[in-house]
């Protein structure tokens, strides 16, 4: 069995309590940059109490191990039908979990997941935790990295260069905002979100 990514883990758990105030201020609401790059975008259709497009501008500068993973996924299908499982208003939405996360199936064990592909090693960068920013989910081990990622809601610089960035939305960030927050301090979703269709455009 796979580590919890990202919330679910320990470390990641222990500082989000600690600087649960931090994410809750927002550092006065730094967002991160629309403009559509070179890389290829992640198309998202999303439905379910959020419904609309979002579009991420993948950074293949940045993170290219990660970016090629996560359109090969797409191409796949592997992210169509998958749930945003943890969801935490003033932080992050979650989503990507293809093994354990497919909406119609059972989403006890969501989170826990990734794909049939390899772990990633960590691509950590200088590139800030923004509003908007795209990071990949992880356990406490820097390079288990796989499939699932998380949108942030506002800035969270703790994050900075502890977790691999590897895109910004650039269209979608009101669907974003209104995609189903879970409950506690999990974020644990009932009835979650859906990203219905994940496709690449170039």
């Amino acid at each position: 069995m796979r580590d919890p990514r990202l919330i679910a883990g320990g470390l990641f758990a222990a500082g989000f309590l600690a600087l649960g105030t931090m994410v809750a201020v927002a550092q006065s609401g730094t967002e991160a940059d629309t403009t559509d790059g070179p890389g290829p975008n992640l198309v998202i259709e999303v439905t379910g109490q959020a419904t609309g497009r979002v579009v991420i501008d993948l950074l293949p500068e940045v993170a290219p191990l990660h970016v090629k993973q996560i359109t090969a996924i797409a191409e796949a299908g592997g992210y169509d039908g998958v749930v945003f499982h943890r969801v935490i208003d003033g932080f992050m939405a979650q989503t990507g979990d293809v093994q354990f996360g497919k909406s119609g199936g059972d989403l006890s064990m969501a989170g826990m997941g990734g794909s049939e592909l390899p772990d990633i090693p960590a691509e950590f960068s200088a590139e800030p935790f923004l509003r908007g920013t795209v990071g990949m989910a992880r356990s406490q081990n820097p390079d288990s990295a796989n499939s699932q990622f998380f949108i942030m809601f506002a800035p969270g610089e703790f994050l900075n260069g502890q977790y691999t960035v590897v895109g910004h939305v650039i269209e979608g960030m009101d669907v974003v905002d209104q995609i189903k927050r879970g409950e506690g301090q999990s974020g644990a979703v009932s009835d979650p979100d859906v990203m219905v269709d994940v496709t690449v455009a170039n």
